[in-house]
């Protein structure tokens, strides 16, 4: 029985000696990449042709947004929008849809970043015609109500005309500040653009 303990004892002692060094260079390791689900970039869910609807008082939409796909990433707590398109109604019309590829919502819905090919149509009512305003990126501050970008505007109808660089929008007061390099073109007799 000593010769088989004997003859085991330095297997055994290595055995033990490379599990302790494993161990040792499991310690001292830096962690994993990715190793920690708060330091990924991952959505926690995902939802393919989404809507949701604000109603007012009365029990009628106010707003109505849709998207092709809302991801939700819940390191930045940020909702990340596919082809997105938002109708607000005032006065039970239609009154704006704005559209872009993608857009950006952050924590708690604070701030909105609507980027490439964002365009908004504000409806025909009463005596005046389709407004649409086109850029590539928009900043929408939905409590301020305060709509900005910093980029290439075009605004038009069917008589008019303005582009600017930059542009301040408050949907309450309804002020529209271009910021600089503004060129208008007003036509009575408009022809087809």
């Amino acid at each position: 029985m000593k010769q088989r303990f004997t003859a085991w004892f330095p297997v055994g002692l290595l055995a033990i000696l490379a599990a302790v060094t494993f161990w040792l260079d499991r310690e001292v390791q830096p962690p994993e990449a990715g190793a920690d689900p708060k330091m990924r970039h991952d959505p926690d869910y995902v939802v393919d042709n989404f809507s949701a609807t604000r109603v007012g008082p009365d029990g009628r939409p106010q707003d109505v947004l849709y998207a092709h796909r809302m991801s939700h990433y819940p390191d930045d707590d940020t909702t990340h929008l596919d082809l997105p398109r938002l109708v607000t109604f005032r006065n039970n019309e239609e009154a704006v849809t704005v559209t872009a590829k993608t857009a950006l919502l952050s924590s708690n819905g604070e701030n909105a970043y609507l980027n490439d090919d964002v365009k908004l149509v504000r409806a025909a009512h009463d005596n005046h015609g389709v407004l649409i305003m086109e850029t590539t990126y928009l900043h929408v501050i939905p409590e301020t109500h305060i709509a900005q970008t910093d980029r290439a505007v075009k605004i038009f109808d069917a008589n008019m005309l303005i582009t600017a660089v930059g542009l301040e929008l408050n949907s309450e007061t309804r002020i529209l500040k271009l910021l600089s390099n503004v060129r208008g073109r007003y036509d009575k007799n408009p022809t087809a653009r």
